[in-house]
């Protein structure tokens, strides 16, 4: 990947958006539903787009809610929809937008009190505690976030009943209904002036905050926290938990500081990610530069992506500590010091996330559940408490309350963050000096992550590559263990190719948004074996693209 030279360092004026003619734009600009990339599209988190590029509008936002409605209705869920929303410029008018189609639904909606920002794991939570216990009558929910996508972005997301990210026949369904409405031109689309929906007994207030953090303890242990007095440092990165980590230390007598609780559409006070873009993503070294700098300052410190789903731990032994090294810690941990938790609840990853966490389940004796990209992979374990923790290689992660019961069944920044925080009181060391150990003891991978080239043919290729297209026996002078297709958690394709030795693995798969192809990489090796194998992984998925599968013999380096 080409870093930009302005990676890392503070956002110029020239980059921030222009937040007046973004909106403007949300209102103004009519998508063309013949036009591929303007319709709607659900990727693995919803649907995203920018309102400059005619895929964020608010034509997108009436179709997708009166889709969601429609597939409510055809449900049968009528309980209420839980409503929230980032800090994104788009967010507000589209919730405008979505209250307005919701409210002329008759659809019971449950909006923050005092408009207050909610992350993505508190309309998890919210979800599945009104739902506990009920038979008929389910809640569900929108979120209304592109992530750490760019600030001009927006984005929309569905959370059926069971808490989590919809799956991919929920989404279908919804994006193709969705689609026709635009292109009848909205003529189906009931909706009514925000005014009158704001004043119908059908719209309701939710304290989100308060109930969120006031069940925290019920999850992360706040006592061992409270009594080590240990000092942790917070940056939410301008994102939809700003006014939630006050909260939490005023509600659990935590010695912790918000090193800023600003909040702006342009972000303009973030550092400049690898691409010269501007994206909250607490994984990126270079996006997290304010809280790097301040890491010596704190025992902990740890930020969290604009809808705080995902989390990034900031160590004064590592600083920030890649998302594999943490999830690791993290299982290593959990399993051993959450007693009430179920002896056979498993450890979720996905097929691309470290496979230091496979050797720490084995050491556990626990299952592990390999499933492919996307968390919601997860919900129906985490509902049941068959998993005991899910986690996937972008920082997204939660995981089961101390007793063993559900918690969110979508991914949670805050709690993980917060468990940095626990091991650190608990253990005297700091994630970064756990993760050393456990490196030491079950070996230290090192990975990467490089793109290339591929035409729509080649991306649709080798996300139906067979394993029998792939006819070699060795991997960087490793004989192959394992040629995957379909996850071996719960055997669902993972949309390209997976080929496993001894010491090291390879991923390639293709880019939902773009014309190219990502392969993930690792080795127990070192750095040389695992140039190696994102060598021979390059031949092998040209060779199988182009229709030529390499033979044993051809295939040696």
């Amino acid at each position: 990947m080409k870093i930009s030279p302005l990676a890392g360092k503070p956002a110029p004026l020239a980059l921030l958006v222009d937040v007046p003619k973004l909106v403007t734009a949300y209102y103004t600009n009519v998508p063309d539903p013949g036009i591929p990339e303007q319709r709607v599209a659900f990727g693995t988190s919803g649907h995203r787009g920018s309102s400059f590029a005619h895929s964020f509008n608010e034509a997108h936002v009436l179709a997708i809610t009166q889709a969601i409605c429609a597939y409510r209705s055809k449900q049968g869920i009528n309980g209420p929809l839980f409503l929230g929303i980032d800090t994104h410029a788009l967010s507000v008018p589209a919730c405008t937008s979505a209250l307005e189609v919701l409210a002329a639904n008759g659809v019971d909606v449950m909006l923050a009190e005092g408009d207050e920002y909610t992350p993505t794991p508190a309309i998890s939570h919210a979800i599945l505690r009104y739902n506990k216990g009920r038979s008929s009558g389910f809640a569900d929910g929108i979120v209304i976030t592109p992530s750490h996508n760019p600030p001009e972005d927006g984005g929309f997301k569905y959370n059926p009943p069971n808490g989590g990210a919809a799956d991919t026949d929920v989404t279908g369904w919804i994006e193709a209904a969705a689609n026709v409405y635009l292109k009848n031109a909205l003529k189906d689309v009931k909706r009514m002036p925000v005014e009158k929906a704001l004043r119908l007994a059908t719209t309701h207030r939710y304290d989100y905050l308060n109930t969120y953090v006031n069940e925290l303890d019920q999850v992360i242990d706040m006592a061992a926290i409270r009594s080590a007095g240990i000092h942790l440092g917070v940056d939410p990165l301008g994102g939809a938990g700003a006014h939630y980590w006050e909260r939490i230390g005023e509600r659990y007598g935590l010695n912790l500081t918000v090193v800023s609780d600003e909040v702006d559409p342009t972000f303009r006070f973030m550092t400049v990610d690898w691409d010269g873009r501007i994206r909250m993503d607490p994984s990126s070294s270079y996006a997290m530069q304010r809280l790097l700098g301040m890491k010596d300052r704190y025992d902990i410190a740890f930020a969290c992506d604009t809808d705080h789903d995902r989390h990034g731990i900031v160590t004064k032994s590592a600083g920030l500590l890649p998302a594999n090294h943490y999830l690791a810690v993290a299982v290593d941990y959990l399993f051993q010091h959450r007693t009430l938790w179920s002896k056979d609840a498993s450890v979720g990853k996905t097929v691309v996330s470290s496979q230091i966490i496979d050797r720490i389940s084995a050491r556990l004796n626990r299952k592990l559940y390999e499933v492919p990209a996307g968390f919601k992979w997860f919900a129906a374990g985490l509902s049941d408490g068959s998993l005991g923790f899910g986690g996937e290689e972008s920082a997204g992660a939660t995981f089961l309350r101390l007793d063993g019961s559900v918690w969110t069944t979508d991914k949670d920044g805050l709690a993980p963050a917060l468990l940095a925080a626990e091991i650190t009181a608990r253990s005297g060391r700091d994630p970064g000096e756990v993760y050393r150990k456990l490196a030491a003891e079950l070996g230290d991978p090192v990975s990467t992550r490089v793109e290339a080239s591929a035409t729509p043919a080649q991306k649709k290729m080798l996300s139906a590559l067979s394993p029998q297209q792939v006819q070699r026996d060795q991997l960087a002078g490793e004989k192959i263990q394992h040629i995957l297709t379909t996850a071996p958690g719960n055997r669902a394709p993972i949309g390209g190719l997976k080929v496993v030795t001894e010491s090291g693995w390879f991923a390639a798969r293709p880019s939902g948004t773009e014309d190219i192809y990502k392969i993930y990489a690792e080795s127990f090796q070192g750095e040389d074996h695992l140039l190696r194998i994102v060598q021979e992984a390059q031949a092998i998925v040209d060779a199988a693209l182009a229709g030529n599968p390499q033979s044993p013999s051809a295939a040696k380096t």
